[in-house]
Formats: structure tokens, sequence, C-alpha cells
């Protein structure tokens, strides 16, 4: 599904990326590990295109998408959550969501002027599955609620509905369960377990470790901008260079 290749990016000669290569298979759920400051969010910025990588190349599904606009890989089936929420707190629930279907939105803006019958119609149907997808993450009768007042949890899962209701091909999840409680952090975890069962192929950036462990298939583990060890969760686990770059300092720390 998404294939990267010899990925490089550097910030006033300092390298966030080195040379990163893995591949994300169709279905499967990979994460992106690794200790802060290793380049995970700058590589999914990368590929969402809010970054433009120094060298190496994107594919998605064969398609290059490295040089390709931001605006313009929604329409190539990519979805994406941020770590930093990245929501209109003026707007109401529903509106944040709506904004997550203008891939399937109006493309003639004259049409759209007019407002002809043809477009009415489809703004109904973008507005009854926009209410669809609320209603699957229980935010019906938040609908009309400005997302400002709302719980830091909920407004979390107010992104990732955002993210899946242009049903993605490829969904970029970065830090999901960040600043969560453990309830909240395990009803993401369904979802995301969820949406694996579904087929969806998923990149997810974590660092809770419990959470990455169930719910990934392959994991890519990054530090100071290389990619240093991947495999099963496993694996993982009981790398020896995993352990001295992340998993131990982590136990340490804890």
């Amino acid at each position: 599904m998404l294939r990267i290749e010899g990925i490089g990016k550097h910030f006033g000669g300092v390298p966030a990326l080195s040379d990163v290569t893995f591949r994300c298979r169709e279905g499967w759920t990979t994460a992106l590990i690794g200790p802060n400051g290793a380049g995970k969010s700058t590589l999914i910025n990368c590929i969402s295109g809010i970054l433009a990588p120094d060298t190496g190349q994107i594919h998605l599904q064969g398609l290059r998408l490295d040089g390709l606009p931001a605006h313009r890989r929604p329409f190539l089936g990519v979805g994406r959550t941020f770590q930093n929420l990245a929501l209109f707190p003026r707007l109401t629930v529903l509106e944040n969501v709506l904004c997550g279907l203008t891939p399937q939105g109006e493309p003639s803006m004259l049409r759209s002027l007019l407002r002809l019958p043809a477009t009415r119609h489809r703004e109904r149907l973008l507005r009854l599955k926009a209410l669809e997808m609320l209603d699957a993450f229980g935010l019906t009768d938040k609908s009309q609620w400005p997302v400002s007042i709302l719980s830091y949890g909920d407004r979390k899962r107010v992104e990732l509905a955002r993210a899946l209701v242009s049903e993605p091909r490829l969904l970029l999840l970065d830090e999901p369960v960040a600043g969560l409680n453990a309830e909240e952090t395990a009803r993401i975890g369904t979802e995301i377990r969820r949406l694996h069962g579904a087929g969806l192929t998923i990149l997810l950036v974590e660092h809770d470790m419990d959470l990455v462990m169930s719910v990934s298939d392959h994991i890519v583990v990054l530090d100071s901008g290389r990619a240093i060890a991947s495999g099963t969760p496993g694996q993982i686990r009981s790398d020896p260079r995993v352990i001295e770059a992340y998993l131990g300092r982590m136990s340490a720390t804890a």
C-alpha cells in the first residue's frame, strides 16, 4: 500500500530523517515508534504533504506522492490526524467532520454559487454521511456543539471521525491517544482494532507501548532520524537495538 524509499529531511542543516526506508502492507496496522525527536511526525508530515522530503520517494499503491501538493492527497485516499489537534474551534462538531468530505464536495464553484438542485442533493448526502460517522463515534447528540467546548477526549474522536468520513485507503494516526486517560485510550484502541478488522491500512505513531503492541501487525523503530529496526511486536520487544535506544530508556524512566 505505502512504500517509503530513502526519505531524508533536513532543517537548517540538521537531519530530521536520514535514508528512511520501509513498507506498509495493505490491510495492516504499521506502528512507527521511537523517542522524542526521532523524526516520526516529520515523516508523517512528508507522507501527507505538509513537508516536502529533501531526498527519497513516497509511493501509494504505485503512485508517487512526493511532489504532489498536500490538498491533492486526500483525493488519492490519504487521511490523517494530528499530534496537536487541528480542528476549527468556532465550527460545530458536524461542520468539522464535513470538512473531511471536501474531496467529495461540489467541484464547480459556479454550481455552488447557483445552488443548483444537483448541488443541494450532493450536500444533503454528504451531511447524512457525516451524521452517520458521528453516530459511529457516539457524538450525534453533540453535533451542533462548538468543538471548543468539548472535552479533550471528545475532540480527539472528532478529529478521527473527520479523518475517516472520506473513507481513506491509508490512515495516518499521529499520537491518537496522547493526553487521554486510560478509559479514553481503551476506546481509541478499540476503534483502531475495528478499523483494522475492516481492512483499513493504518500507519500509527504512538508512545503508548501497550496500545502499540496490542494493535500492530508490524513495527518500525526510528532513532535520530534513522530506521534502526522493523518486525513483529514480538521481534521488536526483544530486539537489543530497540531496547537500548527506546524501550529500555522508557523502562528506566518508569
